[in-house]
């Protein structure tokens, strides 16, 4: 069983799932690659310059992958609650974890099919952006009339991750890395 189960490779699963793999939390991402991303360039995300939104992807996509995150190119077609957690069902079959990151965009028809409560059109979500399925959390797009931006979007998905792992670690849990981490990780620079 995945700890973390996040449907939706964009800037806000993709930001999910790197938090919880990156803390020890086995991660599944399910990614169509149809993000929003792709018709963007971005030039108001701090630290990037100017960058095509498909390349910010791809360092993006590489980074992610690197801790490890199993990254599967299917489409989910459902979501239930279980005793356990969570059953996310693709063409190719079903998956389990004990958490639910919901990243589809402005797509809200996961959510609606899990059981969340709305407000309106969007998925409402607390500060952490849990909805009021225990251990689910919708991002985004989903949760935000008409704010459709990218590090907006990020920040939802690290959001998510922090809560997931202060849950697991049970106490709040800090993703704040220094130098010797980056060492470890990477080796020393040169």
């Amino acid at each position: 069983m995945t700890n973390v189960l996040v449907v939706g490779g964009g800037p806000a699963g993709l930001s999910a799932a790197l938090f919880t793999q990156k803390n020890g939390l086995e991660t599944t991402v399910f990614d169509t690659d149809g993000t929003w991303m792709h018709k963007a360039h971005l030039f108001n995300y701090p630290g990037i310059g100017s960058q095509d939104g498909s390349a910010y992807m791809e360092t993006l996509r590489t980074q992610v992958d690197s801790f490890g995150v199993e990254h599967l190119q299917q489409e989910v077609t459902d979501v239930a609650a279980t005793d356990d957690g969570f059953t996310v069902t693709t063409e190719e079959g079903d998956h389990e974890g004990s958490y639910l990151v919901l990243a589809t965009g402005a797509d809200r028809d996961l959510a609606d099919a899990l059981g969340c409560a709305f407000d309106g059109d969007l998925v409402e979500v607390d500060l952490s952006m849990e909805t009021s399925v225990d251990d689910a959390y919708a991002t985004g797009a989903m949760v935000r009339a008409e704010e459709w931006q990218a590090i907006i979007s990020a920040g939802d998905g690290a959001a998510a991750a922090l809560n997931i792992l202060s849950k697991e670690k049970g106490e709040h849990y800090h993703d704040f890395d220094v130098p010797a981490d980056a060492a470890a990780t990477f080796g020393p620079e040169e």
